[in-house]
């Protein structure tokens, strides 16, 4: 392999800044910005179009493309996949330490982005923005009473970097925060004055129930019909983690049924199962979900911040190194 061919650093995501890229060339890598076509991600390359933009490459900046182990088969000078992103669901960790490669993620790099975005949602939806729009432009301003985010219970599901930063948020509304978690921590928890609680109990008490759990085979479906059933009535469900995370199709039903008060949703089941397309589009339709496309690290700032940490972390295992803390998921080297 050549010198040339051995630092190539193929792009397949839009919104690839000039700082990030002129981090890559000052460390000797050229760069193929590969974006996907319009109203497409990388997610929806089939194989054989990944392995011709990949010919040659020795890193791989990703957004939601599924890395298999056939793909890495087909691809053995590909050395580090970098996601520009926290989740890792469409990676095969094992078939990368298997074949020798690295997998990062952009740690710590979207975490402010996702949590303002969760903020907004519990806003929006909570003070029926949506409804209230849909009403004016069919030409009734009728006023529509919402409710606050001040001194409510919040209830969040996962307290990693992004749960952290949602914490910090809520301390500006006063809210009373429930957390679930795999791993309390009682130091900070005293510093923050959360509540560590199990989920039946953070589904009953909460009048907003936020996701930020990661999408395993554990945590599949954790908020199912039961689970929702569970909730306050007039609740509200705020997700920017993983669709999988919630059966949409049992949400759709607690929506309708008026038991839930309405949703804030940036993922859905059917990004990962297109068998559920006709549940998201069902959702969108309703008046008291206020949704975007997976969009919650997608500020101008996020995405700068994501693009320098995969960029960093490309070179670093290219150059022989450690890349930046927290941010390697495989490594086979």
């Amino acid at each position: 392999m050549s010198i040339a061919a051995s630092r190539k650093i193929v792009v397949t995501q839009r919104f690839f800044d000039d700082r990030s890229l002129a981090y890559l060339r000052a460390h000797g890598c050229t760069v193929d910005l590969a974006p996907p076509p319009p109203g497409k991600g990388d997610g929806d390359l089939d194989m054989e179009t990944l392995c011709r933009l990949l010919n040659g490459a020795a890193g791989w900046i990703v957004g939601h493309a599924r890395v298999t182990r056939p793909l890495l088969e087909a691809l053995p000078g590909l050395r580090v996949i970098a996601r520009r992103g926290v989740g890792y669901d469409r990676v095969d960790v094992t078939a990368a330490r298997d074949l020798g490669r690295v997998v990062t993620i952009a740690a710590g790099g979207n975490d402010d982005a996702v949590a303002d975005h969760t903020i907004g949602l519990m806003i929006a939806v909570a003070r029926r923005f949506r409804e209230s729009q849909l009403a004016m432009q069919a030409g009734d301003w009728s006023i529509l009473n919402g409710h606050d985010l001040c001194e409510r219970t919040v209830g969040l599901v996962g307290l990693g970097r992004i749960g952290k930063s949602v914490v910090r948020r809520l301390s500006g509304f006063d809210a009373k925060v429930l957390v679930h978690t795999r791993s309390p921590d009682a130091d900070y928890a005293a510093r923050t004055g959360i509540h560590y609680v199990d989920l039946p109990e953070l589904l009953r008490r909460s009048d907003f129930v936020s996701l930020h759990a990661p999408l395993t085979p554990a945590t599949r479906f954790l908020v199912d019909a039961p689970a929702l059933a569970t909730m306050k009535k007039g609740g509200f469900l705020i997700n920017t983690a993983r669709g999988g995370l919630v059966d949409d199709a049992a949400l759709l039903a607690a929506l309708t049924s008026g038991h839930l008060g309405g949703a804030g949703l940036d993922v859905f089941v059917s990004e990962g199962d297109p068998a559920y397309a006709p549940v998201s589009e069902a959702l969108l339709a309703l008046p008291n979900v206020v949704a975007t496309p997976h969009a919650g690290a997608s500020s101008h700032e996020g995405l700068a911040r994501t693009n320098l940490v995969a960029a960093r972390s490309v070179v670093a295992v290219l150059n022989g190194e450690t890349p930046p803390p927290g941010t390697v998921v495989a490594d086979g080297r």
